[in-house]
């Protein structure tokens, strides 16, 4: 596998102007190391939850206007989309890089997933700190999961479970700034760490 080092014109990619652009510059510097990625971890998380898993590299196919703000490679059981799916994803906006795993309104059955969790919510507890938690995939913010434990992360999954567009998310954010100094080593390391640790909320969410 060849190195994956993020570098500040990686996520420059989402501060360039123009459709056109945008699309050429992440389509030259972004989308090779998500393909890398998808590889590398597409067989880590196959090999660690018993199922086969296929990755999905974002296209950003749809747009005709608008560039894209982030863009990712996510990972789900079905081969021909992940959206319809609990999946877990690798991505970047311009601000940060990311690392979830993702329950987004488009899944069937969330309401399902979401009992699940409420249910196990004690699950949460066993995560590292610097975790973080989010209601919508298309923002860049998120809360920190150990502030949220009193009523926000409830408050979210209620929402996720009521709610037609409710959206659920966890996992890691790196700021650029950090995310630029991690060697590929680094960066692999941290990213299988964060899957590890998110794994017992995929076995959760799957009713595992």
């Amino acid at each position: 596998m060849d190195e994956i080092k993020w570098t500040n014109k990686d996520f420059d990619v989402f501060t360039t102007d123009g459709l056109e652009q945008r699309m050429e510059a992440l389509t030259t510097n972004v989308r090779p190391k998500f393909q890398e990625l998808g590889e590398k971890f597409t067989s880590f998380l196959s090999v660690n939850t018993g199922n086969e898993f296929f990755p999905h590299v974002a296209k950003h196919a749809r747009r005709t206007i608008n560039p894209p703000k982030d863009s990712w490679v996510a990972f789900s059981t079905y081969k021909r989309g992940y959206k319809s799916l609990p999946h877990f994803q690798i991505g970047l906006w311009s601000t940060h890089l990311f690392i979830w795993v993702a329950i987004i309104y488009e899944a069937s059955e969330k309401d399902t997933m979401a009992n699940r969790l409420l249910q196990n919510i004690e699950v949460f507890d066993k995560l590292p700190d610097d975790f973080v938690i989010s209601g919508d995939h298309m923002k860049p913010d998120a809360l920190s999961l150990v502030e949220s434990k009193e009523d926000t992360l409830e408050q979210l999954l209620v929402r996720l479970r009521d709610v037609k567009k409710g959206e659920f998310l966890v996992g890691r954010q790196i700021p650029r700034e950090e995310a630029v100094t991690l060697s590929s080593d680094e960066f692999l390391k941290l990213t299988e760490e964060t899957f590890e640790k998110l794994l017992p909320i995929y076995n959760v969410i799957i009713g595992r």
